[in-house]
């Protein structure tokens, strides 16, 4: 059954997040990275190295594209699964809008695929990719808004402060 997901906000630490998906802002190589990314693949541990690997070495050898997502173990996260996905660089000269709410979009379509009833987001593209936060968070707020899921809640869990003012401020 597709419904409309509550959405909240958290400003914290999303590798702290009790809920059946996290969602990862990853790089396309899935090795892991910066940010989001490297927290993530810290706190998870190498169980997630290792599903990155297999998913590299058998479907994605050139990478997960920008805008698609791919589901592993969560490894020692509080969460059953993280999701990976490759959020786009902002350009000035070109709208790569699409692409970023296609992150959220294919996260809650594998979210669903995994029985998840609880999902957490971070700011996908807002940090080395400098997507502008109140832009990136008007994607994501509606994209999410708009989707049909059975996910029950979307959690966006911001890092600090301007984040999660921006996330917030979408809640109108």
């Amino acid at each position: 059954m597709s419904t409309r997901p509550a959405i909240t906000f958290v400003q914290g630490d999303i590798t702290e997040q009790h809920v059946d998906v996290i969602v990862n802002a990853a790089n396309s190589s899935l090795l892991g990275g910066g940010g989001v990314d490297g927290a993530i693949h810290r706190r998870g541990g190498p169980e997630i190295l290792e599903e990155c690997r297999k998913l590299r070495a058998s479907h994605y050898g050139k990478g997960l594209p920008t805008g698609q997502a791919v589901a592993t173990t969560a490894g020692e996260l509080p969460a059953r699964h993280v999701v990976h996905t490759v959020g786009p660089v902002h350009s000035e000269s070109e709208d790569r809008s699409a692409l970023l709410a296609s992150c959220y979009r294919e996260s809650l379509r594998v979210a669903d695929e995994l029985d998840a009833r609880t999902v957490a987001f971070p700011a996908i593209s807002t940090g080395v990719y400098r997507w502008p936060m109140d832009d990136a968070a008007r994607i994501a707020v509606e994209t999410v808004r708009d989707a049909e899921t059975s996910v029950e809640e979307v959690r966006f869990v911001l890092f600090d402060d301007r984040a999660y003012a921006a996330f917030a401020a979408q809640a109108a």
